[in-house]
């Protein structure tokens, strides 16, 4: 399955789903483009040192966010993508996009959803009290944060944590997790019911802590 990243930052996420390529346990996805919103960003560095296709739209030069979502389409369908992987991609997508894309958009987020949506996913779980935080891959919809949830991987909240520290424990769950998901949606194991999500076999899947609901 043809897959496209879109990313804004530093990319991390993005290493990982390119260290499974390169190293063959992200297949059937195979990664075709990675495209950003910020000129100049690390992950478009990253896919570039990789040999994958990179394109850059910057969000600033269309008047509303349905004439980006078109364009951001027009440059993901040029190559053929059928799956698309938000990694820390730092725009809310519109109808315009996920239209396009039915249930072939996944996005990774810093929390337990539905618990603490939205920015500063780390710092609200600190300013809650909770005990585990972690994080969670879904499909998305036009809510923020709002798509069925495929998995999740917990992680604890330790009594000396603060935003940074419980932001890396989360974040290495997130390298480990985003892969295994993106090969099994490319591998048809996915299944979306309603607001519930079926992983089914192989079993092997639960070594890289897919959970589904």
């Amino acid at each position: 399955m043809k897959t496209g990243v879109l990313a804004s930052g530093s990319g991390t996420n993005l290493q990982a789903l390119i260290d499974a390529w390169k190293g063959g346990s992200l297949a059937p996805a195979e990664l075709v483009v990675v495209g950003a919103n910020v000129a100049g960003c690390l992950a478009v560095e990253r896919a570039q040192k990789a040999d994958i296709a990179t394109f850059v739209l910057s969000h600033k030069a269309f008047p509303t966010r349905e004439d980006f979502d078109r364009a951001l389409v027009a440059e993901l369908r040029r190559r053929g993508v059928e799956l698309v992987v938000l990694a820390g991609f730092m725009r809310v997508l519109t109808g315009a996009f996920l239209d396009a894309f039915p249930e072939r958009v996944l996005n990774i987020h810093p929390a337990l959803l539905p618990a603490f949506p939205g920015i500063h996913a780390q710092k609200q779980a600190l300013d809650d009290g909770v005990k585990l935080a972690g994080c969670t891959v879904h499909f998305v919809d036009k809510g923020t944060d709002t798509g069925p949830i495929i998995a999740q991987a917990a992680v604890p909240v330790l009594p000396g944590d603060d935003e940074d520290s419980l932001g890396k424990r989360i974040l290495g769950e997130e390298h480990r997790l985003l892969p295994a998901v993106v090969r099994a949606v490319a591998s048809g194991q996915v299944n979306v019911e309603g607001r519930r999500v079926r992983i089914l076999p192989p079993a092997g899947l639960a070594d890289a802590r897919l959970r589904s609901l």
